[in-house]
């Protein structure tokens, strides 16, 4: 039982899939859920699958500027505008007949998997989070992966791209994962090239490329401020033990600075294993957290 719907957030339309349970009977708790820097609703779809199966209504939606959702410019990921999405996706469903508004949960994945703890940290509608593989500290991740011999190449073009802009030039863009080691990219490494290679051009409105603002954006990205003020929220981190994307060790980190009640959940693999080989594991985990904390 998926519809298309759509929602106001910064003065632009945000579309997504709104998910029902087939048997459901009274008001339904339901889970917001959105993807990750420079993804698209279709790659989250396969967890809201698992979910509503099990009986919890989903909205699954893309970020402003990407996919299916209005927003200019296109494929600029702004942490601000896109945890505001949030909050107003958990105004969008309140409103909904058929859902239960004292019991909505946000899922949130690889950089969402940060938003998520921001909005949880700032809004109490929620009464759940889970923040999978998540970016939890965005100096600390950006500094792990952009060698230091290159941070003034990187600090020089996001300058380059601001002057232009205060010019009126658009704004420039790069790819968001390339397989030439030396390119300027948004995510380094061959992993994250392969994994967007084998899901990304199958999707309509997806791109391999986001503005160089992303990137300024990303690295002043702090969710790590909020993560104690989770609580009394309960709060599942799910992570992967091998982790470069986002690395294992921050993630950790900021589960050890979270407070109860929280629960961890490590996933063999990379990064990438969540949507792959771990799937089952990574959701399930999900699941099982969300029917215990949300029913």
């Amino acid at each position: 039982m998926r519809t298309d719907v759509e929602f106001t957030s910064g003065g632009v339309t945000l579309r997504g899939w709104l998910y029902r349970p087939d048997a459901a009977d009274g008001e339904t708790p339901l889970v917001v859920m959105t993807h990750g820097f420079a993804g698209v609703k279709e790659w989250v779809a396969p967890f809201a699958e698992v979910f509503s199966a099990a009986g919890l209504a989903c909205l699954v939606y893309d970020h402003p500027k990407f996919g299916t959702s209005d927003g200019e410019p296109r494929y600029e990921v702004d942490p601000s505008a896109q945890i505001e999405g949030y909050r107003d996706a958990i105004t969008f469903v309140q409103r909904l007949d058929g859902i239960d508004r004292d019991r909505i949960g946000v899922w949130g994945t690889s950089f969402s998997g940060g938003h998520v703890l921001v909005v949880a940290a700032t809004d109490r509608r929620v009464r759940a989070v889970v923040s999978q593989v998540p970016t939890t500290n965005g100096w600390a991740n950006f500094r792990s992966s952009v060698p230091t011999v290159m941070l003034p190449a990187v600090h020089e073009a996001i300058a380059a791209d601001r002057s232009a802009r205060a010019s009126g030039k658009p704004h420039q863009t790069i790819p968001a994962a390339s397989n030439v080691p030396t390119d300027f990219v948004a995510m380094p490494g061959i992993e994250v090239y392969d994994w967007l290679m084998a899901n990304g051009p199958q999707v309509p409105t997806w791109r391999n490329e986001v503005t160089v603002s992303s990137v300024d954006k990303f690295q002043a990205y702090t969710p790590e401020a909020f993560v104690q003020r989770v609580a009394p929220t309960p709060l599942l981190m799910i992570i992967a033990e091998r982790d470069t994307l986002t690395p294992t060790d921050i993630a950790l980190r900021s589960y050890a600075d979270a407070l109860e009640p929280k629960r961890l959940v490590l996933i063999p693999g990379p990064h990438f294993a969540v949507y792959e080989e771990q799937f089952e594991r990574a959701s399930g985990a999900a699941r099982d957290f969300l029917l215990d904390t949300l029913a």
